[in-house]
């Protein structure tokens, strides 16, 4: 058996991960976990999950001072996916604090909970910038290499951030690699840091392509929207739509996957619209049940404002269901090439109508107008765990002998 000169132990710092109370926050980083996690000898996820409430600054700092006493007293180690460790860490935090000010509370929130050790792993992989970055490379032990990966929608209000800004450009400089997920990411970072050009790389997220669904769809009548139920994602014209086009079809239904501040008014809306009975709120899920919706659902509408990349309609045609997705920016790069091959394109506007369009024009040409087998080979060669896991083990491990079995 060849012995490796160097062992493959690997940290992951993030302010999101799934957790009960927030089952699709960071689902995209626990996606990327469960894809680079073979292969490693080990990983372990921080997850410093920001718990905000309104305090004032000397509140604030009475509860930081007994947050910090119960972190040193050690954080248990839970399970972050198979073959995953995790060490979840509660910080509290105030509305008002720039996106610096976090990332210094959420390095610190580490250091407490390591007793000031530095983190135990050759490599760290971090998620966004600041409260990723920034809080990987202040508690990295000397040596290692830290990896930052950024995804966030928020990117551009963080640049207007001057602390954010200036410690966001100590990130880049610091880090042995930077990674944007899509060019919707990289275009504000290249924008604010040219001189950082050559060393902001794109890779993106990982998607799983072994759940099928058991029977093809054979009719576009069941709707599904999975996404966190906010004015970004474009529920409420969703439901507009919906209602329009449940008026020449009453067989049509549709389930609304996730939670948000709109969910009690869309409800409101359904009833208003008399569409009530064709209309479910299934509030948030694991993200093995949102697999399986997918599969019990025939079309995926995502009406968003705006993504960076769009995870949810790649995990939907991997899965094997079409798609009616807005020209967002991340989905038109994420299904370049195969725009018409599983999905419809449509325009960001405000109207309804343009959803119903889009929804008439799929239908039309359902389903022989489709290939998902070109689709799925190639989504799978370009986000595929295998693909996407691999190419995060060639940066991070690059003077690594490969594995042979005995």
């Amino acid at each position: 058996m060849t012995q490796r000169s160097q062992r493959r132990d690997v940290a992951v710092v993030t302010p999101w991960y799934p957790t009960r109370m927030s089952r699709f926050m960071g689902a995209f980083v626990r996606a990327m976990v469960m894809a680079t996690t073979p292969g490693c000898d080990s990983m372990t996820v921080y997850h410093c999950d920001g718990w905000s409430g309104q305090r004032s600054a000397a509140e604030d700092r009475l509860t930081w001072t007994a947050q910090r006493e119960l972190l040193a007293r050690g954080v248990p180690l839970g399970r972050a996916a198979p073959g995953a460790g995790l060490r979840y860490i509660p910080v509290p935090t105030r509305p008002g604090r720039s996106f610096a000010e976090l990332a210094v509370r959420y390095a610190e929130a580490i250091k407490t909970t390591l007793r000031g050790a530095p983190i135990p792993a050759d490599v760290v992989h971090a998620h966004v910038g600041l409260r990723g970055g920034w809080t990987a490379l202040e508690n990295a032990a000397p040596g290692a290499r830290v990896f930052v990966t950024e995804h966030a929608t928020y990117l551009r209000m963080l640049l207007e951030q001057p602390d954010s800004r200036a410690m966001y450009d100590e990130v880049i400089g610091r880090a042995d690699g930077f990674f944007a997920v899509g060019e919707p990411v990289r275009e504000p970072l290249l924008e604010a840091f040219p001189h950082h050009a050559g060393k902001i790389d794109l890779i993106p997220n990982p998607i799983p392509f072994d759940n099928p669904r058991p029977q093809p769809v054979t009719e576009l009548r069941r709707w599904l929207f999975i996404g966190n139920l906010i004015e970004r994602k474009g529920v409420g014209l969703l439901l507009e739509a919906f209602a329009k086009c449940h008026a020449e079809d009453p067989t049509l239904t549709l389930s609304f996957i996730g939670e948000g501040v709109l969910a009690e008014s869309l409800r409101d809306r359904a009833a208003e619209l008399g569409i009530g009975d064709a209309v479910t709120f299934a509030g948030s899920m694991t993200p093995d049940q949102i697999l399986h919706a997918m599969a019990e659902h025939d079309l995926l509408v995502h009406p968003s404002r705006l993504e960076t990349f769009g995870m949810t309609i790649v995990e939907a045609i991997a899965v094997g269901t079409p798609v009616l997705v807005t020209r967002c920016g991340g989905p038109q790069e994420t299904l370049s090439g195969i725009e018409s091959a599983a999905s419809e394109f449509i325009d960001v506007t405000d109207s309804p109508d343009d959803i119903v369009d889009g929804y008439r024009r799929l239908r039309a040409r359902f389903p022989a107008g489709l290939d998902f087998a070109l689709a799925q080979k190639t989504l799978d060669g370009r986000y595929g765990y295998p693909a996407v896991g691999a190419k995060h083990h060639r940066i991070w491990f690059p003077n690594a002998e490969e594995r042979t079995e005995s």
